[in-house]
């Protein structure tokens, strides 16, 4: 088939091109055919520029079109404002230009509230914590991204509102935990004294003539603002006495049968006489006798021919079934006075003693040798010797003894044509006050206090400690032993564990009464990084594995991931709180923040991160790393708490002649990819 008029070949494919040409002459500025000057024809929104000797105009910065008929504005806006401004931003169309605006939350590191991001400049988010006081008292201000949360600090509970909470908009407030009194136990007691504070302790106790297994416990103030169920259930105690006898002609012994081991038990002894003639009246009298004894036994003052009831039974709040014994003592020669006598005990520290002679207003001298021992203290000694001179036939000698002592006491007759001695033995109780007064803590682990007792006498001092973690429910601390001094002021330090509450009842073996201080202990560095260290050079970088940290030492917080050139890796310091973001750097000749987790974000097994993967990990943005530079990669570990804050670190990579990581390898590929496309399509438009 032949050619058309129009079928011209190349002639008719570079019609177009002529066409394009003659417009662009004609826009170019030649003078028309009436000789205007081209310049005086520019839009108002366009300028008249001189180029290979001919004038042109050329539409403003800003605006599209011939420059001479239309200078339309450009909307930059339009492909939306990620895009043109960046993260976080708003963008702002002008007539011929534009601007950006950061977003509530944020703001430009240029420090304008507007900005063209030609100039590096972007939106980066504003700390809102570091205003203190933000959150309320007891608050605590956690940052996010382009706002910020409100918590209760521990020790504190929220009320009036959610949690979290945000003081424009909610009405919640942080109260302090104050779990108030403890819930009582029926026929139990509190020991020492206690606080309501979140961690506070107070231990239970049954009441005397009542017992528990376990025989004491614990209850603790939680963080719900409320005390845990005790777990302590009192029985009543009936304690029996059986076997009781009569030996040496006025002394009684009996047996018990108690539940509990070693119990001092407190007895009644209720004595009945009748004497043999009728002419006489009865005599009554009760005596009193404090052992831990399960045998015990008493010597009573008993005039000898007469018939006696002995009652025998437990002083309340012991309750017991009464036992009783009837006797009668021996006559004696009305003349006889073979000096013989015996003793008894009441009111635990005084002496009966009841001679057997019947004859009146002679003078008796007695000689008193006391020796007494602390089986809790080698070195302890109290001896005491006196003489008494006495007209009474039963008269009464109260000694002076310390508490928690055995003694022995050794009392002779003197003047006497038979030297008659007697031997007794006293268990003297605990004191009922206190011995214990202003303790104090310090240096954190250490205790003192002042020693209510005689100078230069050695005393025992039993310590039980409790020590619990708000973050490590499972933790549970308790130790258990004693020391001995003879100070007036004792001191001692505790093997405390870091980061912990404690509870520590402190009571001298003297006294009944123990004394409860509260200590915390700091944190301190938490666990080293368990990270397999790796050396990298012109290859790729294995993805760090990150491994959650035991809380050893406190409570882990977060987790930072620390780039730095390779040459500051001889003088980092792991407490350096300079390390900063990617972009807040001009240059990274200092190092920067690539990620950073929180504690609770980090599974317990472990995760990856990928170094470079261009995404941010809590505030910061993880970068590539520049090829061809040398850098050391650090994890570090932030242990905070009570405002102390603590860290550690390993070394888990060193790059040399860093190459592209694999995602900016991904990023050149699809590049590539993308122009060779676009050639393509080219080609086959042109033919």
């Amino acid at each position: 088939m032949g050619r058309g008029p129009w079928d011209a070949g190349p002639s008719r494919r570079l019609l177009p091109l002529l066409l394009l040409l003659g417009l662009a002459r004609g826009a170019a500025g030649a003078p028309g055919p009436d000789g205007l000057d081209v310049c005086a024809t520019c839009h108002e929104h366009a300028t008249c520029q001189q180029r290979e000797g001919k004038k042109i105009c050329i539409c403003n910065y800003g605006f599209v079109g011939n420059g001479r008929t239309q200078c339309v504005d450009k909307n930059e806006c339009q492909f939306g404002a990620t895009l043109v401004c960046g993260n976080h931003t708003s963008c702002h169309n002008t007539p011929g230009g534009f601007y950006c605006i950061c977003l509530e939350g944020y703001r430009a590191t240029n420090n304008n509230k507007t900005f063209i991001p030609n100039d590096g400049t972007f939106c980066t988010d504003i700390d809102e914590c570091e205003v203190s006081g933000l959150c309320r008292h007891g608050g605590r201000c956690v940052n996010t991204h382009g706002s910020f949360e409100c918590y209760c600090m521990d020790g504190y509970l929220p009320r009036n509102g959610p949690e979290p909470f945000h003081p424009t908009t909610d009405a919640t407030s942080c109260t302090e935990i104050d779990c108030g009194t403890p819930p009582e136990v029926p026929d139990g007691y509190i020991i020492g004294n206690y606080t309501s504070s979140l961690g506070s302790q107070v231990r239970y106790a049954c009441r005397e003539g009542f017992f528990s297994v376990p025989e004491d416990t614990v209850s603790s103030c939680t963080g719900l603002g409320t005390w845990e169920s005790p777990k302590l259930h009192c029985q009543e105690i009936l304690t029996k006495i059986n076997d009781v006898s009569l030996f040496n002609d006025t002394c009684v012994r009996w047996q018990i049968n108690s539940r509990r081991i070693n119990p001092k038990i407190s007895y009644v002894i209720s004595i009945k006489g009748q004497r043999l003639d009728p002419m006489e009246s009865v005599r009554e009298e009760t005596v009193n006798l404090t052992t831990d004894s399960r045998t015990p036994e008493v010597c009573l003052a008993l005039y000898p021919g007469t018939n006696y009831t002995v009652n025998i039974s437990t002083a309340p709040p012991r309750r017991s079934m009464p036992a009783v014994i009837g006797f009668q003592t021996a006559e004696v020669d009305l003349l006889e006075d073979d000096g013989s006598f015996n003793i008894s005990i009441f009111n635990e520290t005084c002496l009966k003693l009841n001679r057997r002679s019947r004859k009146v207003g002679s003078e008796h001298m007695y000689q008193f040798t006391v020796l007494g021992q602390r089986w809790y203290l080698a070195n302890f000694s109290h001896a005491t010797s006196f003489n008494f001179t006495t007209r009474e036939q039963v008269p009464v000698v109260c000694l002076d003894l310390y508490p928690t002592t055995d003694y022995t006491v050794n009392v002779t007759l003197l003047r006497s044509p038979k030297r008659h001695s007697v031997q007794i033995t006293i268990a003297t109780p605990p004191a009922v006050k206190q011995t214990i007064s202003n303790i104090s803590g310090f240096n954190e682990t250490c205790l003192r206090w002042r020693s209510i007792k005689t100078a230069d006498m050695e005393e025992m001092y039993l310590f039980h400690i409790w020590g619990q973690r708000w973050y490590q429910k499972e933790f549970a601390q308790e130790m258990t032993f004693n020391i001995s001094s003879s100070s007036r002021d004792p001191e001692v330090c505790l093997d405390l564990r870091p980061g912990t509450n404690y509870n520590v009842s402190l009571r001298a073996l003297s006294s009944e009464l123990p004394v409860v201080i509260s200590l915390t202990t700091q944190i301190t560095e938490p666990p080293l990084p368990e990270v397999e260290f790796f050396t990298v050079h012109r290859g790729p970088l294995p993805r760090l594995r990150l491994r959650k940290a035991k809380e050893k030492n406190g409570p882990i917080s977060s987790y930072q991931v620390l780039v730095l050139p390779l040459a500051l890796q001889s003088t980092f310091s792991c407490d350096s709180e300079g390390a900063s973001s990617f972009f807040s750097n001009a240059s990274d000749a200092d190092g920067y923040v690539a990620a950073e987790l929180l504690a609770k974000d980090v599974p317990d097994d472990a995760m990856e991160i990928p170094i470079g993967d261009r995404l941010y990990y809590g505030e910061y943005y993880n970068a590539p790393l520049k090829r061809g530079s040398d850098y050391c990669i650090i994890l570090r570990i932030t242990s905070e708490w009570n405002k102390v804050r603590r860290h550690s670190c390993a070394v888990w990579a060193q790059v040399k002649d860093s190459s592209l990581m694999l995602l900016q390898m991904a990023g050149v590929g699809l590049g590539s990819l993308a122009v060779v496309i676009i050639l393509t399509f080219l080609s086959f438009s042109a033919v």
